[in-house]
């Protein structure tokens, strides 16, 4: 027998008993659903951690107290850390041989900006921030100026506006050369970033900027400061980082063998620490998605031995008339084989529409993760071989006689 003939067969049969196969398809698409759909939202969040993550320029790491996107225990022991002062971020500045840029920043607590009867959510975030950091942190002013060293020496009260906060606030003209209120105190405008859209649900564009002079004078200087380093360039890139971190330890006083009293962070360690825990969430969905699709395997193979039973005189008619052992196995196996298929291309279907749900939610581009879908089709192959060689294996083993006599 041609296997398109035997193909056919196999598909004649799935249609003669359209609510059991669709029944039995159920568990596959479901476990094949929940690994496609999971994988694709991930593959979303990935795309988002490298495009909104990636938040600071070439070659630039930064410096900061507490640790970054580390669980509750390590965030409870970094608050006994002491804070980072500008009197070590100068110390450290003078000491860094191999930093091409060199900034402080300060983030504040979220405030509301308004200018005339139209105001944000209290849940703008506020920055001080020295020229280079402006660099350093990638950020581009698309209109307008950046800051300058006057605006720090002055202590001048002057703003630059993430662009989701200027549409905001200046929904009818431009924010640049305007009065805005941040907080409790009037600003002016002096200029506008560029969008850079949105990571894990949060928005890179609802901040602003102030001279880190001015925002230290409103919010306090009893604060931990972040360090932004810049390398001269890529070859010295961990060297500097290096230096840096030697250097920060003998500043802090920080004993020989005992681990950094801050935290070191690049985009690289981020996407890095991101994919870590991806694996952890792949694991489980993975174990998850074994049992469903387990249950459906058992599911089909007691689909295909009552169907072996059932076509019982059929099969042994086939023999009676010269259909081999082997014509029979590949029968049923194909059956199998195709009905877990069929429920594995809905299944990938489906998943993927699912998995880019997080797409629309964090309004990014649409993925379409090709090695699961087809790591998800083979898995479906698998087990209709695996499922379906017992009742294949009845089938052909029927006595030719014995059949013909089932009623």
């Amino acid at each position: 027998m041609q296997f398109s003939e035997v193909l056919i067969m196999a598909l004649a049969a799935i249609r003669a008993n359209k609510l059991r196969s669709i029944l039995t398809l159920l568990g596959i698409v479901v476990g094949v659903f929940s690994i496609i759909a999971v994988m694709t939202a991930l593959q979303v969040l990935q795309n988002s951690i490298e495009s909104g993550l990636s938040q600071l320029g070439a070659h630039t790491f930064q410096i900061q107290k507490m640790p970054v996107m580390s669980g509750r225990e390590k965030w409870l022991k970094a608050l006994k850390r002491k804070d980072i002062t500008q009197m070590q971020a100068q110390r450290l500045k003078e000491r860094m041989i191999l930093a091409g840029l060199f900034s402080v920043e300060a983030w504040g607590d979220v405030q509301t900006v308004q200018s005339g009867s139209i105001k944000t959510n209290p849940n703008v975030g506020v920055v001080g921030e020295e020229p280079i950091g402006v660099a350093a942190n990638n950020w581009i002013v698309k209109e307008g100026r950046s800051l300058s060293e006057n605006d720090i020496q002055n202590s001048a009260y002057v703003a630059i506006l993430g662009d989701d906060v200027a549409r905001k606030v200046f929904p009818h003209g431009s924010a640049v050369g305007s009065i805005a209120r941040i907080g409790n105190n009037r600003y002016t405008v002096i200029g506008v970033f560029e969008p850079k859209g949105n990571a894990l649900g949060g928005n890179s564009d609802n901040f602003v900027v102030l001279p880190l002079s001015t925002f230290l004078q409103e919010y306090g200087k009893k604060r931990s400061l972040n360090i932004m380093i810049q390398a001269k360039n890529a070859e010295t890139y961990e060297e500097c980082m290096e230096e840096a971190r030697n250097n920060l330890r003998t500043i802090r006083k920080v004993p020989p063998g005992d681990e950094d009293d801050f935290t070191l962070f690049s985009n690289d360690s981020l996407i890095s620490t991101f994919n870590d825990f991806t694996i952890y969430v792949k694991l489980g969905v993975g174990f998850i998605s074994f049992i469903s699709l387990l249950a459906a395997g058992v599911g089909i193979m007691n689909i295909m031995l009552v169907s072996v039973t059932e076509r019982t005189k059929e099969i042994g008619i086939r023999k009676a008339i010269g259909a081999r052992r082997a014509n029979i196995l590949g029968q049923f196996i194909v059956e199998a084989v195709v009905l877990c298929q069929i429920g594995g291309i809905f299944g990938i279907i489906i998943g993927i529409l699912g998995g880019n749900i997080a797409a629309i939610a964090f309004h990014m581009p649409a993925v379409f993760p090709v090695d699961w879908a087809l790591i998800g089709f083979a898995i479906t192959t698998l087990v209709g071989v695996i499922f379906g060689v017992y009742p294949a294996w009845k089938a052909s083993n029927l006595d030719p006689i014995e059949a013909l006599r089932f009623e």
